[in-house]
């Protein structure tokens, strides 16, 4: 535990402090003996920065168990499976910046819960590149990041049922998967050509 403390800059008895609000996970035992590795280190200097930040130690607990409690990276991206979107690594305070202090716990739960975010030791994953880009550019622009959580729910939903109808149509028993995964540039057409006609005609009725 002293060497622990040393490496993170801080006081046995700030860890000791740390490990009661239960802020870092527990060691593994072996008898009498706790063992930390480097996943504790990173937790510790977490805490250091997000509290430089000026995160309190409650709100970085209720950091901490959302991120305890997130879905494995390899869960979240599903080993093997076809994806066009590149993943992100982040630490939570990278996280945190990104987002301007709204990187709350309930904000995570939410993207946690979407699937956008992920874990991987005590790094946090997201999904798509272009999806954090995009969320961190509507909260520069003085869009609350619960507001774009939210609008990301409904985006989903209308996205997995235009992907059910697009799949729909070309799957038929002449048709694999090998066809979808050709013919996925289509779809995707369609559909920045439609919601840029949508988005026409809600300017026509905004300046009307």
């Amino acid at each position: 535990m002293e060497e622990l403390a040393k490496e993170a800059g801080i006081t046995v008895r700030t860890l000791r402090f740390y490990r009661e609000r239960k802020l870092i996970p527990p060691p593994r035992r072996e008898g009498r003996i706790a063992w930390y590795d480097h996943t504790h280190l990173a937790r510790l200097r977490t805490i250091s920065a997000l509290l430089e930040r000026g995160h309190t130690l409650s709100g970085i607990a209720e950091l901490a168990e959302a991120f305890d409690h997130g879905r494995d990276v390899g869960e979240l991206l599903g080993l093997g499976e076809p994806t066009e979107e590149t993943p992100v690594r982040l630490s939570p305070e990278e996280l945190a910046d990104v987002f301007a202090g709204q990187a709350t716990s309930e904000n995570l739960a939410a993207a946690l819960d979407l699937g956008y975010l992920g874990t991987d030791g005590g790094e946090i994953v997201h999904i798509s590149r272009r999806l954090l880009d995009v969320s961190a550019a509507l909260v520069r622009e003085g869009i609350p990041l619960a507001d774009v959580l939210t609008a990301a729910r409904r985006v989903r939903d209308h996205a997995d049922a235009l992907a059910d109808l697009f799949a729909g149509i070309v799957l038929t028993e002449n048709r694999t998967a090998e066809d979808l995964k050709r013919l996925r540039p289509l779809a995707k057409s369609v559909v920045e050509a439609e919601v840029s006609m949508a988005l026409d005609r809600r300017l026509r009725d905004h300046n009307s």
